[in-house]
């Protein structure tokens, strides 16, 4: 009898314990929806075209900010060269620098013919009117992800030198602290 109080026991405690599971499980199954369904939202939303506009919109200010940067670049490298000649006139090392200024010197000139592709697709700036208004959502699109390829290629083309040439400006700081502040 013993026996048999105790495999009930057990056939209830596992019962219970496969009810507490199952009910752990979801019911209720969830689906995509389909390319063909109608639940779809239109592919004329107005809300595609304000967001197209505001990418647009947004990489022409970046755009405008990298021609900024570049129109001032021989200014930038002529004070950076200065302060590198007026280093080397009291006997520092300024090696580092020279080497990091040249680099990035070169990195401009590699990136300019990049920023002319970027000015050009500004320029025909295809599938948005002069007012930045889409008039061809697909050829937006397009125009939109060519300019930003752009911008990013030349954020990647002049990124890495200017951020090696800052380091060496810091390290050089560093190294030549003055003794009393």
């Amino acid at each position: 009898m013993l026996k048999i109080t105790a495999l009930l026991k057990k056939m209830f405690l596992l019962a219970l314990i496969l009810a507490i599971g199952l009910a752990a499980v979801p019911v209720t199954t969830v689906s995509a929806a389909g390319l063909n369904d109608q639940d779809n939202p239109p592919s004329d939303h107005p809300m595609i075209d304000a967001l197209l506009e505001r990418v647009w919109a947004r990489e022409q200010a970046i755009y405008q900010r990298q021609d900024d940067r570049l129109a001032k670049a021989d200014e930038f490298f002529a004070k950076v060269q200065s302060g590198i000649d007026k280093a080397t006139a009291k006997g520092y090392d300024a090696s580092g620098i020279q080497a990091a200024l040249d680099a990035l010197k070169a990195a401009v000139e590699t990136a300019r013919p990049i920023h002319q592709n970027a000015a050009s697709i500004i320029a025909s700036h295809d599938g948005f009117d002069a007012t930045g208004k889409v008039t061809d959502r697909a050829q937006a699109r397009e125009t939109v992800k060519l300019l930003g390829q752009s911008l990013k290629d030349y954020r990647s083309t002049v990124g890495d030198p200017f951020k090696a040439l800052r380091e060496a400006v810091k390290a050089f700081r560093e190294a030549h602290k003055p003794v009393n502040p």
